[in-house]
């Protein structure tokens, strides 16, 4: 019999059946003979070069990369050298946009202007606490928490107070802004509205009723565009942390039951310093959760495909979920260029290994309950059906398995070797494994050592007591 392996199933000390996600496997919608669908490793890490601290933020600026790493707004060239250009004040993540002729960067509570040669700071006393800066229709748009603030179209370091504009559909504070079909965002801790530019001598944009969301983010980083719409964490008033999607006064949750639940383990502080953000590559679309010792990721298009919300964890350590150390994507050089929130390393993504800057890393799966009806089963064979023989020279790594009768207790795990370079007809098998009496979840895991996709779980059982 088949099993699927997208995602598993364990129990808690609760009584309650959990979702017991893919870490560091992701799942990819594909008929190729063998199933409808096959699990891939996670794209490693490659370093490439390395800054004055950790990773505050990047973007492509005219084809070329910029980071805020440390206290630095650095240029990063495609050989991975970084050109420090001036001083960002903060600790926290900054935001990026940029015009015509000017990168703003939002750090500190302070915006700066890059033109290519110099950066400058915004000191116009006017402008207040700067959280969050989008560009739209001419004007730096930014927010303070309680006011949405324009610069001056002629002069973008200037800023009339008097076209101060506000939301206040809902009285809780601004966190960000968002811009989406030419459109403003406001990012409210419970509400999300929209603004569209009217013109006129005083505050230029004007809210559409019509288009406010309900729902708000917990944080100025909580928030970003995915597949034309609004993704954010966080919820309405009164509920729990969610993570949804939403446009034009309509929104739809995109977080399981297990994902509510692993978001309900942090506290409100915890989950507002989250980052969310995309990457949309190789027919998948991606919305990254970073949370700081592990970040969940939604893949839009799998979901669509599959019927079903799929998520999966990418963690860069052993054993436990970790932090994950590749942020800040940036399509940029013809990879995607990450940086580490954890040192002062800057990578790029390889689908060809698993490692992240060197380390090898573990993954895990699992299945969902087998069940014969409470008749019970003899397991005389399973079978990982997969892509071996695409591992590093000189290694013959293992994978192992372990059982599951209920949910939380698990047996010795029973290892097999996946096969050395070039060994591209080994066949992942374990043989008499035993029984259960009621039910079992089989588990498997292994480390990056181990770079190997798999179609599918055949299992070969013999029924009890038919």
């Amino acid at each position: 019999m088949q099993i699927q392996i997208i995602d598993g199933i364990y129990a808690d000390e609760n009584a309650d059946f959990r979702t017991a996600l893919p870490i560091n496997m992701v799942a990819v919608p594909m008929e190729q003979g063998i199933s409808s669908g096959y699990m891939r490793p996670a794209e490693g890490i490659v370093t490439t070069g390395s800054g004055p601290g950790v990773t505050r933020g990047g973007i492509n600026w005219n084809g070329t990369l910029y980071r805020v790493m440390g206290n630095q707004l650095v240029r990063v060239n495609s050989s991975g050298s970084v050109t420090n250009l001036g001083v960002i004040d903060g600790t926290g993540q900054v935001s990026f946009d940029y015009s015509f002729e000017r990168l703003a960067v939002a750090g500190g509570g302070k915006l700066y202007y890059f033109d290519g040669a110099t950066l400058a700071q915004v000191t116009d006393i006017d402008l207040g606490n700067v959280l969050d800066v989008i560009w739209i229709d001419g004007y730096f748009m930014t927010t303070d928490g309680n006011s949405l603030v324009v610069t001056e179209l002629n002069d973008p370091f200037s800023v009339n107070p008097l076209k101060y504009g506000s939301s206040e559909v809902d009285p809780d504070p601004v966190y960000g802004l968002v811009k989406l079909r030419d459109e403003a965002y406001a990012i409210n801790r419970y509400t999300i509205e929209v603004f569209s530019n009217i013109g006129g001598e005083l505050f230029p944009f004007q809210r559409n009723n019509g288009a406010l969301l309900p729902k708000g983010a917990m944080g100025t980083h909580c928030a970003c565009v995915m597949d034309e719409q609004i993704a954010f964490l966080g919820g309405g008033r009164g509920e729990a942390p969610a993570i949804w999607t939403g446009v034009n006064s309509a929104t739809d949750k995109i977080s399981t039951r297990e994902i509510d639940t692993i978001l309900q383990g942090y506290s409100d502080d915890v989950l507002a310093t989250a980052l969310l953000e995309t990457k949309v590559d190789r027919h998948h679309s991606f919305l990254y959760v970073h949370l700081p010792d592990q970040t969940l990721v939604y893949d839009s298009n799998a979901s669509q495909q599959f019927g079903k919300r799929i998520w999966h964890i990418l963690s860069s350590g052993l054993g436990p979920v970790a932090q994950y150390r590749g942020v800040n994507m940036v399509w940029v050089y013809n990879d995607w260029q990450v940086g580490d929130p954890a040192s002062n390393f800057i990578g790029k993504l390889d689908p060809s290994i698993s490692t992240h800057y060197g380390q090898v890393i573990s993954w895990e799966l699992s299945t969902p309950i087998v069940y014969n009806e409470s008749a019970g089963a003899i397991f005389h064979h399973i079978e990982l059906v997969s892509l071996p023989g695409r591992v590093a020279f000189g290694s013959n790594p293992v994978v192992w398995t372990s059982y599951s009768l209920d949910g939380e207790t698990w047996s010795q795990d029973r290892p097999c070797y996946a096969g050395i370079q070039g060994d591209r007809t080994r066949r992942i098998t374990w043989l008499r494994q035993g029984h259960m009496r009621n039910m079992r979840i089989q588990k498997f895991h292994g480390t990056s050592d181990a770079h190997i996709s798999f179609a599918r779980l055949e299992v070969r059982l013999e029924p009890l007591n038919g």
